[in-house]
Protein backbone atom coordinates (compact mmCIF):
# COMPACT_ATOMS: atom_id res chain seq x y z
CA UNK A 1 0.00 0.00 0.00
CA UNK A 2 1.24 3.68 -1.15
CA UNK A 3 1.53 6.53 1.54
CA UNK A 4 -0.77 8.71 1.38
CA UNK A 5 0.78 12.36 0.21
CA UNK A 6 -0.87 15.90 1.01
CA UNK A 7 -0.57 18.60 -1.17
CA UNK A 8 1.51 21.39 -0.58
CA UNK A 9 -1.04 24.24 0.22
CA UNK A 10 -3.62 22.17 1.95
CA UNK A 11 -0.90 21.47 4.45
CA UNK A 12 -0.21 25.41 4.75
CA UNK A 13 -3.41 25.91 5.26
CA UNK A 14 -3.88 23.15 8.10
CA UNK A 15 -1.00 24.29 9.92
CA UNK A 16 -2.01 28.07 9.79
CA UNK A 17 -5.40 26.65 11.52
CA UNK A 18 -3.89 24.49 13.88
CA UNK A 19 -1.24 27.28 15.18
CA UNK A 20 -4.08 29.95 15.50
CA UNK A 21 -6.05 27.08 17.27
CA UNK A 22 -2.73 26.88 19.70
CA UNK A 23 -2.44 30.67 19.63
CA UNK A 24 -6.49 31.15 20.86
CA UNK A 25 -6.58 28.29 22.74
CA UNK A 26 -6.54 29.19 26.60
CA UNK A 27 -5.70 32.66 26.48
CA UNK A 28 -7.83 36.11 27.05
CA UNK A 29 -8.03 38.11 24.03
CA UNK A 30 -5.99 41.57 23.71
CA UNK A 31 -7.37 44.62 25.47
CA UNK A 32 -9.41 47.33 23.91
CA UNK A 33 -7.91 50.49 23.93
CA UNK A 34 -9.19 52.53 26.53
CA UNK A 35 -9.84 56.27 26.00
CA UNK A 36 -8.91 57.19 29.47
CA UNK A 37 -5.89 54.81 30.67
CA UNK A 38 -3.29 53.11 28.30
CA UNK A 39 -1.22 49.73 29.36
CA UNK A 40 2.01 49.80 31.00
CA UNK A 41 5.19 48.17 29.82
CA UNK A 42 5.79 45.45 28.94
CA UNK A 43 1.94 44.33 28.02
CA UNK A 44 1.69 47.02 25.08
CA UNK A 45 3.20 44.36 22.56
CA UNK A 46 2.23 40.88 24.39
CA UNK A 47 -0.61 39.15 21.71
CA UNK A 48 -1.35 36.17 24.43
CA UNK A 49 -2.13 36.38 27.80
CA UNK A 50 -3.46 33.11 29.93
CA UNK A 51 -5.56 32.68 32.52
CA UNK A 52 -5.09 34.57 35.77
CA UNK A 53 -2.27 36.32 34.73
CA UNK A 54 -2.67 39.94 35.15
CA UNK A 55 -1.95 43.39 33.59
CA UNK A 56 -1.74 47.36 34.99
CA UNK A 57 -3.16 50.26 33.32
CA UNK A 58 -1.75 54.29 33.93
CA UNK A 59 -4.17 56.91 33.38
CA UNK A 60 -3.62 58.90 30.30
CA UNK A 61 -2.54 62.73 30.84
CA UNK A 62 -5.73 64.86 31.38
CA UNK A 63 -7.16 61.96 33.81
CA UNK A 64 -6.74 61.16 37.48
CA UNK A 65 -7.09 57.81 38.87
CA UNK A 66 -10.22 56.98 40.90
CA UNK A 67 -9.85 56.96 44.48
CA UNK A 68 -10.27 53.42 45.72
CA UNK A 69 -10.35 51.84 41.99
CA UNK A 70 -7.49 49.58 40.91
CA UNK A 71 -5.83 50.08 37.46
CA UNK A 72 -5.62 46.22 37.00
CA UNK A 73 -7.30 43.72 35.19
CA UNK A 74 -7.07 39.70 35.33
CA UNK A 75 -7.24 36.72 33.07
CA UNK A 76 -10.21 34.81 34.34
CA UNK A 77 -10.32 31.13 33.81
CA UNK A 78 -13.48 31.59 31.73
CA UNK A 79 -10.65 33.48 29.43
CA UNK A 80 -12.53 36.91 30.02
CA UNK A 81 -10.93 39.72 31.60
CA UNK A 82 -12.64 40.86 35.08
CA UNK A 83 -12.92 44.72 34.75
CA UNK A 84 -13.18 46.75 37.41
CA UNK A 85 -14.99 49.83 35.85
CA UNK A 86 -13.86 53.12 35.03
CA UNK A 87 -10.77 53.66 37.25
CA UNK A 88 -9.41 57.02 35.70
CA UNK A 89 -11.75 59.79 35.40
CA UNK A 90 -11.17 63.03 33.43
CA UNK A 91 -9.53 65.68 35.42
CA UNK A 92 -11.64 69.09 35.87
CA UNK A 93 -10.56 72.83 34.69
CA UNK A 94 -11.39 75.63 37.44
CA UNK A 95 -14.67 77.46 36.99
CA UNK A 96 -13.73 80.58 34.76
CA UNK A 97 -15.33 83.39 36.38
CA UNK A 98 -18.87 84.68 35.54
CA UNK A 99 -18.81 86.37 32.47
CA UNK A 100 -20.48 89.94 33.11
CA UNK A 101 -23.24 91.00 30.31
CA UNK A 102 -22.91 87.46 28.84
CA UNK A 103 -23.06 83.79 29.50
CA UNK A 104 -21.89 80.23 28.75
CA UNK A 105 -22.61 76.62 29.44
CA UNK A 106 -20.62 75.39 33.01
CA UNK A 107 -22.16 72.36 32.81
CA UNK A 108 -19.32 70.23 31.70
CA UNK A 109 -15.52 71.77 32.65
CA UNK A 110 -13.45 68.11 32.27
CA UNK A 111 -10.56 67.44 30.34
CA UNK A 112 -11.33 68.05 26.68
CA UNK A 113 -14.40 70.44 27.15
CA UNK A 114 -15.17 73.58 25.59
CA UNK A 115 -16.23 76.56 26.73
CA UNK A 116 -18.42 79.09 23.93
CA UNK A 117 -18.84 82.52 25.16
CA UNK A 118 -21.71 84.60 24.38
CA UNK A 119 -22.53 88.16 25.00
CA UNK A 120 -26.04 90.15 25.77
CA UNK A 121 -27.81 91.87 23.31
CA UNK A 122 -25.71 95.05 22.58
CA UNK A 123 -22.55 93.99 23.55
CA UNK A 124 -19.72 92.29 21.84
CA UNK A 125 -16.93 89.89 22.76
CA UNK A 126 -13.57 90.95 23.35
CA UNK A 127 -11.00 88.27 23.81
CA UNK A 128 -11.20 83.98 22.67
CA UNK A 129 -15.18 83.49 21.74
CA UNK A 130 -14.27 79.75 22.54
CA UNK A 131 -11.61 78.14 24.96
CA UNK A 132 -10.94 74.40 25.68
CA UNK A 133 -9.56 72.82 28.90
CA UNK A 134 -6.19 71.19 27.59
CA UNK A 135 -3.27 69.27 29.53
CA UNK A 136 -1.07 72.29 31.41
CA UNK A 137 2.20 70.81 32.60
CA UNK A 138 1.07 68.11 35.08
CA UNK A 139 -2.65 69.46 35.03
CA UNK A 140 -5.27 70.92 33.08
CA UNK A 141 -5.94 74.42 32.36
CA UNK A 142 -8.07 76.85 30.53
CA UNK A 143 -6.86 77.90 26.31
CA UNK A 144 -6.96 81.37 27.42
CA UNK A 145 -8.22 83.66 29.93
CA UNK A 146 -11.85 85.03 30.11
CA UNK A 147 -13.16 87.23 27.38
CA UNK A 148 -15.14 89.92 28.58
CA UNK A 149 -18.46 91.78 26.85
CA UNK A 150 -18.26 95.38 26.09
CA UNK A 151 -21.28 97.61 25.33
CA UNK A 152 -21.06 98.06 21.26
CA UNK A 153 -19.53 101.38 20.66
CA UNK A 154 -20.69 104.20 17.67
CA UNK A 155 -18.74 106.77 15.30
CA UNK A 156 -19.87 109.83 16.24
CA UNK A 157 -22.96 110.72 14.16
CA UNK A 158 -22.59 112.71 10.71
CA UNK A 159 -22.50 116.31 11.12
CA UNK A 160 -25.34 118.20 8.80
CA UNK A 161 -25.24 121.40 7.43
CA UNK A 162 -27.36 124.44 9.09
CA UNK A 163 -28.03 121.92 12.00
CA UNK A 164 -26.71 120.51 15.00
CA UNK A 165 -26.92 118.05 17.68
CA UNK A 166 -25.59 117.69 21.44
CA UNK A 167 -22.61 116.00 21.20
CA UNK A 168 -21.24 113.38 23.89
CA UNK A 169 -17.99 111.78 23.99
CA UNK A 170 -18.70 108.26 23.22
CA UNK A 171 -21.72 106.78 21.13
CA UNK A 172 -22.83 103.32 22.46
CA UNK A 173 -25.51 100.70 21.46
CA UNK A 174 -29.23 102.09 22.06
CA UNK A 175 -27.88 105.62 22.41
CA UNK A 176 -29.39 108.28 20.78
CA UNK A 177 -29.13 111.64 19.20
CA UNK A 178 -31.49 114.27 17.95
CA UNK A 179 -31.00 116.91 15.35
CA UNK A 180 -32.45 120.32 15.25
CA UNK A 181 -32.10 123.32 12.54
CA UNK A 182 -30.55 126.27 13.19
CA UNK A 183 -32.54 129.45 14.07
CA UNK A 184 -32.25 132.28 11.31
CA UNK A 185 -32.20 135.89 11.40
CA UNK A 186 -35.52 137.73 11.51
CA UNK A 187 -37.71 137.78 8.27
CA UNK A 188 -35.61 135.52 6.92
CA UNK A 189 -37.26 131.65 5.88
CA UNK A 190 -36.39 129.13 8.14
CA UNK A 191 -35.22 125.84 7.87
CA UNK A 192 -37.18 122.89 7.75
CA UNK A 193 -36.52 119.74 9.21
CA UNK A 194 -36.23 116.94 6.40
CA UNK A 195 -36.39 113.29 7.91
CA UNK A 196 -36.27 111.71 11.28
CA UNK A 197 -34.86 113.69 14.02
CA UNK A 198 -33.69 111.07 15.90
CA UNK A 199 -31.39 107.97 14.79
CA UNK A 200 -30.23 105.49 17.20
CA UNK A 201 -26.72 103.02 17.85
CA UNK A 202 -27.32 99.74 16.60
CA UNK A 203 -25.68 97.23 15.38
CA UNK A 204 -25.04 94.82 12.62
CA UNK A 205 -25.01 91.50 11.89
CA UNK A 206 -21.09 91.40 12.74
CA UNK A 207 -21.77 93.29 16.22
CA UNK A 208 -20.23 96.40 14.31
CA UNK A 209 -21.64 99.60 15.43
CA UNK A 210 -24.22 101.70 13.10
CA UNK A 211 -26.52 104.21 13.29
CA UNK A 212 -30.43 103.44 12.64
CA UNK A 213 -30.29 105.62 9.37
CA UNK A 214 -29.20 108.44 7.55
CA UNK A 215 -28.92 111.87 9.26
CA UNK A 216 -31.79 114.61 8.46
CA UNK A 217 -31.69 117.39 6.74
CA UNK A 218 -32.21 121.12 6.99
CA UNK A 219 -33.35 123.12 4.28
CA UNK A 220 -35.68 125.72 3.00
CA UNK A 221 -39.14 124.33 2.50
CA UNK A 222 -41.97 126.71 0.46
CA UNK A 223 -44.58 125.40 -1.31
CA UNK A 224 -46.90 127.87 -3.40
CA UNK A 225 -50.42 128.45 -2.86
CA UNK A 226 -52.74 125.89 -4.24
CA UNK A 227 -55.92 126.97 -5.89
CA UNK A 228 -58.33 124.58 -7.25
CA UNK A 229 -60.65 125.81 -10.17
CA UNK A 230 -64.44 125.10 -8.93
CA UNK A 231 -63.48 123.76 -5.34
CA UNK A 232 -62.37 125.68 -1.87
CA UNK A 233 -60.03 124.90 0.71
CA UNK A 234 -61.64 123.53 3.78
CA UNK A 235 -58.48 123.38 6.01
CA UNK A 236 -55.01 124.74 6.02
CA UNK A 237 -55.23 128.57 5.21
CA UNK A 238 -52.31 129.58 6.72
CA UNK A 239 -49.65 131.19 4.72
CA UNK A 240 -46.91 130.61 3.66
CA UNK A 241 -47.08 126.65 3.44
CA UNK A 242 -43.89 125.16 4.53
CA UNK A 243 -42.60 121.37 5.04
CA UNK A 244 -45.23 118.97 5.87
CA UNK A 245 -48.11 121.77 6.27
CA UNK A 246 -51.65 119.94 4.92
CA UNK A 247 -54.29 121.68 2.70
CA UNK A 248 -58.00 119.88 2.44
CA UNK A 249 -60.66 120.71 -0.76
CA UNK A 250 -63.34 119.75 -1.45
CA UNK A 251 -65.44 120.61 -4.85
CA UNK A 252 -68.35 123.24 -5.30
CA UNK A 253 -72.01 121.86 -5.70
CA UNK A 254 -72.02 120.54 -9.29
CA UNK A 255 -68.77 119.52 -9.26
CA UNK A 256 -66.89 116.36 -8.68
CA UNK A 257 -63.03 115.88 -7.13
CA UNK A 258 -60.38 114.08 -9.82
CA UNK A 259 -57.88 113.35 -7.26
CA UNK A 260 -57.02 113.21 -3.34
CA UNK A 261 -58.59 116.00 -1.52
CA UNK A 262 -55.71 116.47 1.48
CA UNK A 263 -52.28 117.42 -0.23
CA UNK A 264 -49.18 117.76 1.89
CA UNK A 265 -46.01 120.16 1.01
CA UNK A 266 -43.01 117.86 0.84
CA UNK A 267 -39.14 118.51 0.69
CA UNK A 268 -38.71 119.55 -3.25
CA UNK A 269 -41.31 122.39 -2.79
CA UNK A 270 -44.05 120.50 -4.01
CA UNK A 271 -47.38 119.24 -3.37
CA UNK A 272 -47.66 115.79 -2.59
CA UNK A 273 -50.27 114.02 -4.16
CA UNK A 274 -50.97 116.84 -6.74
CA UNK A 275 -53.35 119.37 -5.97
CA UNK A 276 -57.01 117.90 -7.27
CA UNK A 277 -59.16 118.79 -9.90
CA UNK A 278 -63.03 119.98 -9.71
CA UNK A 279 -64.83 117.91 -12.63
CA UNK A 280 -68.68 119.15 -13.34
CA UNK A 281 -71.13 116.91 -12.95
CA UNK A 282 -73.22 116.53 -16.18
CA UNK A 283 -76.48 114.37 -16.62
CA UNK A 284 -74.03 111.78 -18.22
CA UNK A 285 -71.63 111.59 -15.07
CA UNK A 286 -72.68 110.09 -11.94
CA UNK A 287 -69.97 110.84 -9.23
CA UNK A 288 -68.23 107.78 -7.25
CA UNK A 289 -70.36 106.65 -4.63
CA UNK A 290 -69.81 107.28 -0.73
CA UNK A 291 -69.74 103.55 0.47
CA UNK A 292 -68.95 103.09 4.56
CA UNK A 293 -67.14 99.94 5.31
CA UNK A 294 -66.48 98.84 1.80
CA UNK A 295 -64.69 99.56 -1.61
CA UNK A 296 -65.28 100.71 -5.26
CA UNK A 297 -64.11 98.50 -8.19
CA UNK A 298 -62.69 100.12 -10.34
CA UNK A 299 -62.21 103.52 -8.08
CA UNK A 300 -62.81 106.18 -9.95
CA UNK A 301 -64.26 109.79 -8.66
CA UNK A 302 -66.08 109.63 -11.05
CA UNK A 303 -68.35 106.83 -13.85
CA UNK A 304 -70.33 107.63 -17.18
CA UNK A 305 -73.93 106.96 -17.52
CA UNK A 306 -74.20 102.97 -18.02
CA UNK A 307 -71.13 102.54 -16.13
CA UNK A 308 -71.05 99.72 -13.78
CA UNK A 309 -68.73 99.17 -10.29
CA UNK A 310 -68.35 97.14 -8.01
CA UNK A 311 -68.92 97.45 -4.02
CA UNK A 312 -67.28 95.01 -2.11
CA UNK A 313 -67.68 94.98 1.84
CA UNK A 314 -64.70 95.04 4.07
CA UNK A 315 -64.16 92.02 5.72
CA UNK A 316 -66.56 90.98 8.51
CA UNK A 317 -68.72 93.04 6.69
CA UNK A 318 -71.78 92.28 4.56
CA UNK A 319 -75.05 94.03 2.47
CA UNK A 320 -78.77 93.40 5.01
CA UNK A 321 -79.31 90.42 2.41
CA UNK A 322 -76.11 89.03 3.64
CA UNK A 323 -74.23 89.09 0.46
CA UNK A 324 -70.57 90.63 0.45
CA UNK A 325 -70.43 92.47 -3.19
CA UNK A 326 -72.99 93.95 -5.20
CA UNK A 327 -73.28 95.63 -8.84
CA UNK A 328 -74.79 99.13 -9.11
CA UNK A 329 -74.86 101.77 -12.65
CA UNK A 330 -74.75 105.36 -13.46
CA UNK A 331 -78.14 106.02 -14.22
CA UNK A 332 -79.80 109.21 -15.98
CA UNK A 333 -79.58 112.38 -13.99
CA UNK A 334 -76.62 111.74 -12.48
CA UNK A 335 -78.17 108.74 -9.67
CA UNK A 336 -77.13 105.16 -9.04
CA UNK A 337 -80.69 104.22 -8.12
CA UNK A 338 -80.99 103.08 -4.23
CA UNK A 339 -77.38 102.27 -2.65
CA UNK A 340 -77.18 99.35 0.12
CA UNK A 341 -74.87 99.93 2.97
CA UNK A 342 -72.28 97.42 4.34
CA UNK A 343 -73.13 96.53 7.93
CA UNK A 344 -70.21 95.21 10.42
CA UNK A 345 -72.00 94.83 13.28
CA UNK A 346 -74.89 91.85 14.48
CA UNK A 347 -78.22 93.03 14.55
CA UNK A 348 -79.58 94.70 17.52
CA UNK A 349 -76.22 96.19 18.95
CA UNK A 350 -77.03 99.79 17.85
CA UNK A 351 -77.48 102.92 20.14
CA UNK A 352 -79.51 105.19 19.94
CA UNK A 353 -77.37 108.82 18.66
CA UNK A 354 -77.27 111.84 21.17
CA UNK A 355 -79.07 114.76 19.23
CA UNK A 356 -77.63 118.14 21.64
CA UNK A 357 -81.22 120.49 21.29
CA UNK A 358 -83.56 117.68 20.19
CA UNK A 359 -85.36 114.01 20.12
CA UNK A 360 -86.30 111.20 18.22
CA UNK A 361 -89.87 111.25 17.59
CA UNK A 362 -90.26 107.98 15.30
CA UNK A 363 -88.05 104.66 15.30
CA UNK A 364 -86.71 105.13 18.89
CA UNK A 365 -85.87 101.32 20.11
CA UNK A 366 -82.97 100.24 22.72
CA UNK A 367 -81.15 99.06 20.42
CA UNK A 368 -81.13 98.76 15.64
CA UNK A 369 -81.19 96.15 13.50
CA UNK A 370 -79.31 97.28 10.10
CA UNK A 371 -82.08 98.84 7.83
CA UNK A 372 -84.12 100.25 11.14
CA UNK A 373 -85.05 104.19 10.24
CA UNK A 374 -85.48 106.86 13.08
CA UNK A 375 -86.68 110.49 12.88
CA UNK A 376 -85.49 113.25 14.50
CA UNK A 377 -87.21 116.48 15.78
CA UNK A 378 -85.28 119.83 17.20
CA UNK A 379 -86.68 121.49 20.20
CA UNK A 380 -88.62 124.81 19.66
CA UNK A 381 -86.33 127.92 18.67
CA UNK A 382 -83.84 125.39 16.55
CA UNK A 383 -83.40 124.52 13.41
CA UNK A 384 -82.32 121.10 11.83
CA UNK A 385 -79.18 120.80 9.62
CA UNK A 386 -79.47 117.69 7.67
CA UNK A 387 -81.79 114.82 7.00
CA UNK A 388 -84.54 114.34 9.61
CA UNK A 389 -84.78 110.72 8.62
CA UNK A 390 -81.56 108.69 9.08
CA UNK A 391 -80.81 104.97 8.75
CA UNK A 392 -78.56 102.51 10.87
CA UNK A 393 -76.12 100.60 8.61
CA UNK A 394 -74.18 98.41 11.40
CA UNK A 395 -71.07 99.46 13.43
CA UNK A 396 -72.92 102.26 15.55
CA UNK A 397 -72.85 104.54 12.02
CA UNK A 398 -76.06 105.99 10.31
CA UNK A 399 -76.40 107.41 6.83
CA UNK A 400 -77.00 110.00 6.38
CA UNK A 401 -74.78 111.49 8.72
CA UNK A 402 -76.75 112.46 12.21
CA UNK A 403 -78.38 115.97 11.91
CA UNK A 404 -77.45 118.39 14.20
CA UNK A 405 -80.11 121.28 15.96
CA UNK A 406 -78.75 124.83 15.69
CA UNK A 407 -80.21 128.02 16.80
CA UNK A 408 -83.04 129.09 14.91
CA UNK A 409 -82.08 132.63 13.02
CA UNK A 410 -85.10 134.84 14.56
CA UNK A 411 -84.43 133.22 17.87
CA UNK A 412 -80.74 134.73 17.89
CA UNK A 413 -81.96 138.09 16.26
CA UNK A 414 -84.53 138.44 19.72
CA UNK A 415 -81.49 137.62 21.44
CA UNK A 416 -79.71 140.33 19.96
CA UNK A 417 -82.66 142.99 20.76
CA UNK A 418 -82.71 141.80 24.01
CA UNK A 419 -78.98 142.20 24.23
CA UNK A 420 -79.11 145.92 23.23
CA UNK A 421 -81.59 147.20 25.54
CA UNK A 422 -80.38 145.60 28.43
CA UNK A 423 -77.24 147.60 27.45
CA UNK A 424 -79.15 150.54 26.87
CA UNK A 425 -81.05 150.85 30.45
CA UNK A 426 -77.85 149.68 32.01
CA UNK A 427 -75.95 153.18 30.29
CA UNK A 428 -78.71 155.25 31.10
CA UNK A 429 -78.52 153.81 34.80
CA UNK A 430 -74.79 154.46 34.90
CA UNK A 431 -75.48 158.08 33.33
CA UNK A 432 -78.15 158.88 35.89
CA UNK A 433 -76.19 157.50 38.88
CA UNK A 434 -72.98 159.06 38.46
CA UNK A 435 -73.02 161.63 35.68
CA UNK A 436 -75.91 163.71 36.45
CA UNK A 437 -76.66 166.86 38.72
CA UNK A 438 -77.05 166.13 42.34
CA UNK A 439 -80.31 168.82 43.21
CA UNK A 440 -83.98 168.28 43.67
CA UNK A 441 -86.26 170.57 42.51
CA UNK A 442 -89.63 172.25 43.89
CA UNK A 443 -93.02 173.69 42.05
CA UNK A 444 -94.72 176.94 43.90
CA UNK A 445 -98.41 175.67 44.15
CA UNK A 446 -98.91 179.33 44.01
CA UNK A 447 -97.01 179.70 40.85
CA UNK A 448 -96.93 176.42 38.62
CA UNK A 449 -95.53 178.04 36.04
CA UNK A 450 -92.21 178.76 38.15
CA UNK A 451 -89.20 175.81 38.83
CA UNK A 452 -87.14 177.00 41.52
CA UNK A 453 -83.98 174.35 41.80
CA UNK A 454 -82.76 174.37 45.06
CA UNK A 455 -79.06 173.34 44.87
CA UNK A 456 -76.63 172.01 47.63
CA UNK A 457 -74.38 174.92 47.31
CA UNK A 458 -70.91 175.09 49.95
CA UNK A 459 -71.68 178.42 52.43
CA UNK A 460 -68.33 180.44 50.89
CA UNK A 461 -69.90 180.41 47.24
CA UNK A 462 -73.35 181.20 48.08
CA UNK A 463 -72.16 184.46 50.66
CA UNK A 464 -70.04 185.35 46.97
CA UNK A 465 -72.93 185.07 45.11
CA UNK A 466 -75.17 186.87 47.51
CA UNK A 467 -72.18 189.67 47.47
CA UNK A 468 -72.59 190.25 43.61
Amino acid sequence: MGRLSVPPPLLLVLLLWRLGGAQDEGTCPKPERLEYAELNEPFRDMQNFPPRSNISFTCRPGYVRVSGMSLTWTCGDDLQWSKPGMFCTARKCEYPGELENGHFDATDLTFGSVLTFYCNEGYRIQGKEKISCDIVKEGVGWSGALPYCEKIPCEPPPKIANGDYEERSSYVYQSSVTYRCRDVPRGSDPFSLIGPDTIHCTADAHSNGVWSGPPPQCRVVKCEDPRVENGRKTSGFGLPYRYKDSVVFECNQGYVMVGEMVITCEENNTWVPPKPTCEKITADVCPAPKIPNGVLIPSKPAYGKGESVQIRCNAGCSFPDGSAEVTVTCQEQSSWGALQHCACEAEGSGSTPVISYGTVTHGQKPSYHVGDFITIECYTGYTLHGESRIQYIGNNQWVPAVPTCQLSGYVIAIICVIVVVVVLLAGFWIYKKFFSQNGSYTVDESCKDICILKTNIPAEMEETAQMN
